[in-house]
């Protein structure tokens, strides 16, 4: 493996923006999409049709940003810690947005410091990206302290992460990053931070994705 290389503060500040932007742009685009209609459309059913769009794009929207939150945001100040209560509660939400996946929860209620939280939170996202055709993550956490470890298995018909993907979270970042693969490569950072490691194995039609 390669020397870790880091995108500078700018960069990086940047291409999760990009990612955040890229996640929510379509409830929100769908929610101006709906209230055009209401405005335009004098039929009951189609406007009742607008309304149940506009309710579904905002759910889905705020389920998004209430992740993004957690797992790219501060969420709090230095040194906060989070409930993973609420990680379980913002994860459900946002998995939840799409209809192709399904997300099992096993674990206690720690109270835990927010980089090893929001590296659970990114490893759960990455569970998504895994299962381009749907499926179920199932997220893990064993143990607490220095002895506290996640295992994330997505399971679904050709599951799968890139090599670029694998590749930046074992932190071989030698390769372009994009706000596409900002997320892996932000993942491995946190991982760093936290003073954990994460491991990724593949068998078929699952991915299992391990930090401890």
């Amino acid at each position: 493996m390669s020397e870790p290389a880091e995108l500078g503060d700018l960069d990086l500040a940047a291409l999760v923006s990009s990612r955040i932007c890229h996640d929510i742009i379509n409830p929100v685009s769908a929610i101006s999409n709906g209230l055009e209609m209401l405005a335009e459309e004098p039929d009951d059913d189609m406007r009742a049709a607008a309304m149940d769009l506009i309710l579904k794009s905002a759910n889905q929207a705020s389920a998004k940003l209430q992740f993004a939150r957690i797992a790219f945001g501060a969420a709090g100040s230095a040194g906060a810690e989070v409930d993973t209560r609420d990680a379980e509660k913002v994860a459900q939400a946002f998995v939840g947005t799409s209809e192709k996946h399904d997300l099992v929860w096993d674990g206690p209620a720690l109270i835990l410091p927010k980089n090893k939280v929001k590296l659970l939170l990114n490893l759960v996202g990455l569970g998504v990206v895994a299962l381009p055709r749907g499926g179920t993550i199932r997220a893990v956490i064993s143990g607490d302290g220095e002895d506290l470890s996640y295992t994330v298995t997505a399971t679904g018909k050709a599951a799968r992460l890139a090599d670029q993907v694998r590749a930046l979270l074992a932190g071989d970042a030698s390769g372009e990053v994009d706000a596409h693969s900002i997320q892996p490569y932000y993942a491995a950072r946190v991982a760093r931070a936290a003073g954990m490691t994460v491991t990724v194995e593949s068998g078929e039609d699952e991915v299992v994705l391990t930090a401890r």
